[in-house]
């Protein structure tokens, strides 16, 4: 019989986070904690199948077997590229500092 053994579960939203204690056995992976914590019975539309995972904030594979006192962060699908909202937000500023100078 393995060891039990003390982990998080945490998932966020703009208006609404959870982290779940629990205690799984040893050899756990952060994808099978993220399934017995039950937090997508707290939380419409978490697809873990397809949900980036991470221990914190690095992410991990779903197979990544859990040490204790590790917290498992399920990671909701960006909105936005980045990259391109960084590229829009330089082109308003240039255009306010033309704007400015005109």
């Amino acid at each position: 019989m393995s060891t039990p053994i003390q982990v998080e579960v945490a998932y966020a939203l703009p208006d609404k986070q959870a982290i779940i204690e629990l205690e799984v056995a040893e050899g756990t992976t952060a994808l099978q904690a993220a399934r017995q914590s039950g937090i997508t019975e707290r939380f419409d539309g978490i697809d873990l199948d397809n949900a980036k995972l991470g221990i914190f904030g690095k992410v991990v594979s779903p197979g990544q077997v859990l040490q204790s006192g590790d917290r498992v962060e399920i990671y909701r699908p960006l909105l936005a590229d980045p990259k391109e909202v960084r590229k829009e937000r330089a082109a308003r500023a240039k255009e306010r500092r033309a704007r400015d100078k005109g």
